[in-house]
């Protein structure tokens, strides 16, 4: 076999072929939808225009009548580069204008239509086209405003010229990189391949070779080098999150099997299977909702929701929130009030409100007080105000609130005080709150309440006025 047939069975050679016709294809799309983009708006311009100087004259012609009319024709068909005029009376006889013929019919039907016609100062060019408005005038005459198409065809020319030079020159370009990339990047690349083979045994420790060119590839080997290195210490920090998974959710997925296993083996009739199908549904949602929680969670954390930001009011968001769990905290005899001023925001709304839920949440779990003489109010407040270049939304309780030692601690993931371990939960809210004020640029603060906790998501205030005025305190049953 020939160095040349070589050359074209090797798979650099294929793979570029490929992507050649991959860009040619995107080329000439990018092409075409900016040709009919660009038809799309000298359409819309000419429309526009044209709409104009038919309200114009059709408001002439009805204070000055059909003399008045016909004046304005004749003026505005003598302007340079003038749009094309006709009026014509019921008969079809012209009476002013600067066309000498269209198309059969496009007087016979109002409204928009593209034709062929002629112009009178220039009667024997060949015919153009135009895109023309008919509109019927009273005592039956006939109105026609069009312009001239001529730029559209040009327009499709120079795209239709580009498009060829495009595709050539990428061809030329992708068939030269295919024989460069095959004859003198390949042996750099083979080296490159035995080291990420041993790097995908397993061994992270292993690094790309790095020549003495200082090329491309020795530059793309040097970072990917210290991808290498990140990517090592995120799986480190992959197999501790792993293993905390791994340890929380033990305890739900061993019940949910046992579970199943009992009814299958003591279930007598459909309504026991029944009763052991709804508590593994149960079961399974609480475990959903964990993951769920843990995916929103490394969303923020890896900035993700960065490109969903826009400017609200918080004070809605506490609004909102407060309608949600009105009913909820009323079910555990619990009153929930909100208090808001106009509080800007740039943000995600979907995280700040979850964030916001779920503070709202652990108050309602949590923040019952401790019965007993000089008991508190059982009440929770929800918050939101500008303080200075902040926004504070913060939520407020009586219950037994969190010792200060536990409360650094507390923001950690699935981390589950000893007075919280009866009820129901997987430790996640206070870890989604911190990821979406780290998010943002803010923080969240644990403070006392005397008695109860005070739990505050700081966000830095948008810039420019308020955007709404202050909301009036809205005290709730």
């Amino acid at each position: 076999m020939t160095a040349l047939g070589k050359l074209f069975r090797t798979t650099a050679f294929r793979l570029t072929l490929v992507y050649l016709l991959l860009f040619a294809f995107f080329a000439a799309a990018l092409l075409g939808y900016f040709a009919w983009n660009t038809n799309r708006l000298i359409n819309d311009q000419i429309t526009t225009t044209v709409n104009g100087e038919m309200s114009e004259l059709s408001e002439l012609y009805q204070s000055r009548g059909l003399r008045g009319i016909v004046y304005a024709i004749e003026n505005r068909a003598l302007r340079p580069g003038a749009n094309l005029y006709l009026i014509t009376t019921p008969a079809g006889q012209s009476v002013a204008g600067n066309v000498s013929s269209l198309a059969p019919g496009v007087l016979e039907k109002t409204g928009w239509s593209e034709t062929p016609y002629r112009r009178l100062d220039d009667p024997d060019s060949p015919n153009h086209r135009a895109l023309v408005k008919v509109e019927s005038l009273s005592s039956g005459f006939r109105l026609l405003i069009g312009h001239d198409l001529e730029e559209r065809r040009r327009l499709f020319d120079i795209v239709g010229d580009a498009a060829k030079w495009s595709v050539l020159i990428v061809f030329v370009l992708g068939l030269g990189g295919g024989i460069f990339v095959s004859r003198r990047v390949l042996r750099k690349i083979d080296a490159i391949t035995g080291t990420t083979q041993r790097i995908m045994a397993g061994d992270l420790s292993g690094r790309l070779p790095v020549g003495r060119s200082g090329d491309e590839l020795d530059r793309l080997a040097e970072n990917l080098n210290r991808m290498l290195e990140r990517i090592e210490a995120l799986m480190s920090g992959l197999k501790e999150v792993s293993d905390n998974i791994a340890h929380d959710l033990k305890t739900p997925l061993t019940r949910l099997r046992n579970r199943a296993e009992e009814a299958l083996a003591r279930a007598n009739n459909e309504t026991d299977y029944r009763t052991a199908l709804e508590s593994t549904i149960e079961e399974s949602d609480g475990l959903i909702r964990t993951f769920n929680a843990l995916l929103m969670i490394a969303r923020a954390e890896s900035g993700q929701a960065r490109g969903n930001m826009d400017d609200f009011d918080a004070a809605d968001v506490a609004q909102g929130i407060h309608e949600l769990y009105e009913p909820v905290a009323e079910d555990a005899e619990l009153t929930l009030k909100v208090e808001t001023s106009a509080a800007p925001v740039h943000g995600n709304r979907e995280l700040i409100s979850q964030a916001l839920a779920n503070l709202v949440e652990n108050a309602v779990k949590y923040g019952k007080p401790v019965t007993g003489e000089g008991a508190a109010t059982p009440e929770i407040l929800i918050e939101a105000r500008r303080e200075g270049d902040r926004v504070l939304l913060s939520v407020s309780d009586h219950g037994a609130g969190i010792p200060e030692a536990d409360r650094k601690h507390a923001v950690q993931r699935f981390v589950r005080l000893e007075a919280s371990r009866t009820l129901p939960g997987s430790g996640l809210g206070l870890s989604l709150a911190a990821a979406v004020a780290t998010l943002h640029g803010g923080e969240l603060r644990l403070d006392e309440n005397a008695p109860g906790l005070r739990v505050t998501l700081v966000l830095p205030a948008a810039a420019g006025e308020a955007l709404a005025a202050p909301s009036a305190n809205v005290p709730q049953k």
